[in-house]
């Protein structure tokens, strides 16, 4: 704008010098215009492996679909569950770890832990790669606010969307992007070891999210997390990963194949979170329970909690 103003200018002074012994005009009235509104900028074209990935993921959703998983309906008739079927489903979930910590990174193998959840406010901000077209960056969001605003409910624990001092970061990224993150996630992540971020950096085709949540020395109580999400996914799969990771960030941390219907269950059944999963965040965060407890001294208080919130047959 400012440009085509300067143009105006200096065309109507050349034709004033012209004109000789004319009377000089009156200045035109000078105009507002409204700034031109701000386009986003054009997403960052995928490299040839992103986009194999992408078309590899493609074919996983639908192969997927094709065998009735990634079902969205929480869990029907046909995946009932007893209040003794819900307190076990808990202790193996809240209190085991998927993955043990070594000094070459996580190492696959279920280990019995501590109950641990977040204490002070969850504050969520989401980041995206430049390779997330913006109608994809809405959509997410949109869906991520509407997702916390459950487990919110679900856990009856704060838990919002921020743009500053965030204590969980949601990082949408294709593969070239999340390769180069390794400063930034041990800038907000600064107790991982170097293995445990490239763990992160440089995650295999068969890890398709992943989240980690951590506490200081001493403690159980979550101070920051960080969930990966790839940008090569699509929306299905890409919002069970928000699904699962933000679930998990929160302390349900470990998965079962005897959970059922749950997320928490690596035979990729259910895609987003069911009921069973949604009382389990309610037993977590309920105040009987304390972090750090062990898995026996916490099976007495989620049997009870279990028949509380459903009853039914032990």
């Amino acid at each position: 704008m400012h440009l085509t103003g300067m143009a105006r200018f200096s065309a109507l002074a050349l034709a004033i010098l012209v004109g000789g012994c004319v009377a000089t005009p009156p200045p035109p009235p000078k105009v507002d215009l409204p700034e031109p509104a701000a386009q986003p900028p054009a997403p960052s074209p995928r490299s040839a492996e992103s986009q194999a990935l992408a078309d590899y993921y493609a074919k996983v959703q639908a192969d997927l679909l094709s065998q009735g998983l990634l079902r969205t309906d929480g869990g029907g008739r046909d995946a009932p569950f007893t209040d003794t079927m819900l307190a076990e489903n808990f202790i193996r979930v809240a209190l085991f770890d998927e993955y043990k910590r070594s000094p070459t990174g996580l190492v696959a193998q279920q280990t019995q832990s501590h109950l641990r959840r977040w204490e002070q406010p969850v504050r969520v901000q989401v980041t995206f790669g430049p390779s997330v077209p913006p109608d994809t960056r809405e959509t997410d969001r949109a869906r991520i606010k509407s997702y916390l605003a459950r487990l919110a409910a679900a856990t009856r624990h704060p838990i919002s969307v921020v743009d500053s001092d965030p204590n969980f970061w949601i990082e949408v990224v294709s593969e070239d992007e999340r390769r180069a993150m390794g400063p930034v996630i041990s800038a907000r992540m600064p107790s991982l070891s170097p293995a445990e971020v490239a763990g992160l950096v440089n995650l295999p085709r068969s890890t398709y999210c992943v989240v980690y949540a951590l506490s200081n020395a001493g403690s159980y109580s979550y101070s920051r997390a960080i969930a990966v999400i790839r940008a090569e996914h699509p929306d299905l799969l890409r919002l069970s990963c928000l699904h699962e990771e933000l679930a998990q960030g929160l302390g349900l941390a470990n998965d079962s194949p005897l959970a059922r219907p749950s997320i928490f269950n690596d035979d990729e059944e259910f895609a987003l979170l069911t009921r069973q999963d949604e009382l389990m965040l309610r037993m977590l965060y309920d105040p009987a329970l304390k972090a750090g407890m062990t898995a026996t001294e916490a099976r007495p208080v989620a049997h009870q909690l279990a028949t509380d919130l459903i009853g039914g047959e032990s």
